[in-house]
């Protein structure tokens, strides 16, 4: 049986929040502070794999959708719906699952610290805030100006204190976090493997291949540089093996967390996995369909297999040593 932790952090207390999970319905308000994220243990940490979901968030401030041009559906568009109840099985597995509550649209758990935009905001941003990136020029920086599709957010402008206070109370303690169960896992077995699990739109692009549309998965390995071409390979032959159509790194090669764990650490890979909304969920209404229950047997299935990787694959010393 996992064990769930949360941390409760919040932007003040009693704001009321927006829940929306197999529902839109805006009368749905509380009171409660909003947990930034919570993590889902293992009774006991049994292999160095470590699952995070940082864009499945659906825990509106209602303040926010006040500051929103959007109703209530179309500033769920960014959002990686129902991805961490996709991957629930993984602490039965034997490893943690890292699940943010924030949604995407509010603050991006998946980008850089400071990556804003100088136009969303009145007055200078420091010199030292990354305005120039390929996200924040595509609208997408850690407080993103659109949602997916290119709706924008924001009736007026920003103020940096408050964007400030939203990356210290969220982004901030998701990463530190999962910084913690990388290192549990390091410290226990010496290495690890951290996959960040995302949903992708149906249509996003015409598929690679010229068909029309995305395929079943997209796996992320940053162009064959963040993860064993071995776990890669597994994990696409499970996939396929399972009835899905599998493509690696185009259009989704990996993002911020991909890149940076794999970097910062030595005997850290990481692997993103992109699955297509159409096979599990109505993107329209933001709904789980019957596809759902069969998505996330597949995920189990794939969690299944990667507990399965040994130490040719990924070094890593036993719980014994």
């Amino acid at each position: 049986m996992a064990q769930i932790y949360s941390r409760a952090v919040h932007i003040a207390t009693g704001i009321p929040y927006l829940m929306s999970a197999d529902t839109i319905d805006p009368d749905l308000l509380f009171d409660s502070p909003n947990p930034a994220f919570d993590i889902a243990r293992p009774e006991v940490l049994t292999l160095p794999v470590v699952f995070a979901s940082p864009h499945s968030g659906c825990r509106y401030p209602e303040e926010f959708l006040k500051m929103s041009r959007l109703d209530n559906r179309a500033i769920r568009r960014s959002e990686d719906a129902f991805v961490d109840a996709l991957f629930a099985e993984a602490p039965n597995f034997g490893a943690p699952l890292l699940r943010a509550h924030f949604p995407r649209a509010y603050v991006d758990a998946n980008r850089e610290s400071y990556e804003l935009d100088q136009d969303m905001f009145a007055e200078p941003l420091p010199e030292w805030v990354n305005t120039k990136s390929s996200r924040v020029l595509a609208g997408l920086g850690t407080v993103a100006k659109v949602v997916a599709g290119g709706a924008e957010i924001y009736r007026n402008q920003l103020k940096f204190e408050e964007v400030h206070h939203r990356i210290k109370t969220f982004h901030r303690p998701y990463h530190e976090a999962l910084d913690g169960l990388i290192q549990n896992a390091l410290n226990k077995f010496g290495a690890c493997l951290l996959i960040d699990c995302h949903s992708m739109p149906s249509s996003a692009m015409p598929h690679p291949s010229g068909a029309p549309s995305l395929p079943d998965i997209i796996l992320g390995d940053c162009h064959g540089i963040s993860c064993s071409q071995d776990i890669v390979q597994t994990t696409e032959t499970t996939l396929r093996d399972l009835g899905l159509s599998v493509d690696r790194n185009k259009p989704y090669a990996g993002g911020f967390t991909t890149r940076h764990y794999a970097n910062k650490y030595d005997n850290v890979q990481t692997l993103q996995i992109e699955i297509n909304r159409a096979l599990y969920m109505d993107e329209v209404l933001i709904r789980r369909h019957s596809g759902f229950d069969r998505t996330a047997e597949r995920m189990r299935i794939l969690i299944s297999r990667l507990m399965d990787i040994n130490e040719k694959i990924l070094p890593f010393r036993s719980a014994a040593e």
